[in-house]
């Protein structure tokens, strides 16, 4: 799939599909656990009160004594890592996004905000702002203006991910990340060129219908819990130069697949856990539930009572 659909279907949900009849939430047991773990797929912007339509989701909470995401959410809020993310976002001195494109593409890319934001970057503003950020952190801020354009009562501050952490935190849990921050900085900012950045970017604006449409697709599959659609959804691809090299999907899925795979029996082994991670990083041939299965551990859907 290109990699402005990468990108996006990533950074807001990632999901990959299972089996016909996959679920959001698994039982991780066997291989020497004393006590069942659990591994639940999310989508970064579906809100607290999603997890009561996610079968078993509470017993399991009531269960673990810690929980683990792709990173503490608490980490990002330090000023030391916000300072972190922030550099990471801007562009090197000197460099603005108007400097770096054509006449032409950035006729393109003032209409795109424009239609999000009503206003574009000849807004002093806007201009000044988005202009000094990375054409992979405006992908991801654009990313999440289309989810909210289509979502408007949506806040950021109640996603699902970062609610599984404030309830373990509630319950006196022990909160851990599969990742750090400077791991996450590495992977969404700093992964690829600005050359490859500022084509994503053109892919994104270039094909701004299909993405609103793919946005509400992805919403509607993962609140049926219908990993399947999902599939079919990230699979689609232009076959241009906006679809995902291997070397991207390994950097963004697959690599990180395979260092969590390899923390996971540790963490689990000291406690049971609740794992929270993007749903893209479960299925597959190189996804988390056929790598624990790999290492020997049993890993169940867990249904409706």
């Amino acid at each position: 799939m290109k990699k402005e659909r990468l990108a996006f279907a990533i950074v807001i949900l990632t999901m990959w599909v299972c089996n016909a009849n996959a679920q959001l939430l698994y039982r991780i047991s066997g291989n020497g656990l004393s006590k069942s773990s659990y591994l639940m797929g999310t989508y970064h912007l579906a809100p607290s009160t999603f997890s009561d339509s996610i079968p078993g989701f509470r017993q399991a909470m009531a269960e673990v004594e810690q929980v683990c995401g792709e990173l503490d959410m608490e980490n990002v809020k330090t000023p030391e890592n916000t300072m972190k993310m922030l550099n990471a976002m801007t562009l090197p001195e000197g460099k603005t996004i108007q400097g770096m494109l054509s006449e032409e593409e950035m006729k393109n890319l003032n209409g795109f905000v424009k239609s999000l934001m009503g206003v574009d970057f000849s807004n002093p503003m806007v201009g000044e702002q988005l202009g000094k950020l990375t054409p992979a952190a405006l992908n991801t801020q654009f990313s999440l203006l289309m989810y909210m354009k289509m979502n408007p009562n949506f806040s950021t501050n109640d996603g699902i991910d970062t609610y599984v952490q404030t309830l373990g935190r509630k319950d006196g849990k022990k909160i851990l990340g599969l990742e750090t921050v400077d791991d996450q900085i590495n992977v969404l900012f700093k992964s690829q060129p600005l050359e490859r950045q500022l084509k994503l970017l053109m892919c994104m604006v270039r094909h701004k219908d299909v993405q609103m449409q793919l946005a509400g697709d992805i919403v509607n599959a993962y609140y049926a819990q219908d990993l399947n659609r999902i599939w079919e959804l990230t699979e689609m691809k232009y076959n241009d130069e906006c679809d995902s090299t291997p070397e991207e999907e390994e950097t963004l899925i697959y690599g990180r697949n395979a260092n969590w795979a390899k923390a996971m029996p540790e963490i689990m082994k000291n406690q049971p856990t609740f794992f929270a991670v993007g749903a893209a990083h479960l299925c597959g041939e190189k996804g988390l539930i056929s790598l624990l299965k790999n290492s020997g551990y049993v890993v169940d859907a867990v249904k409706a009572q």
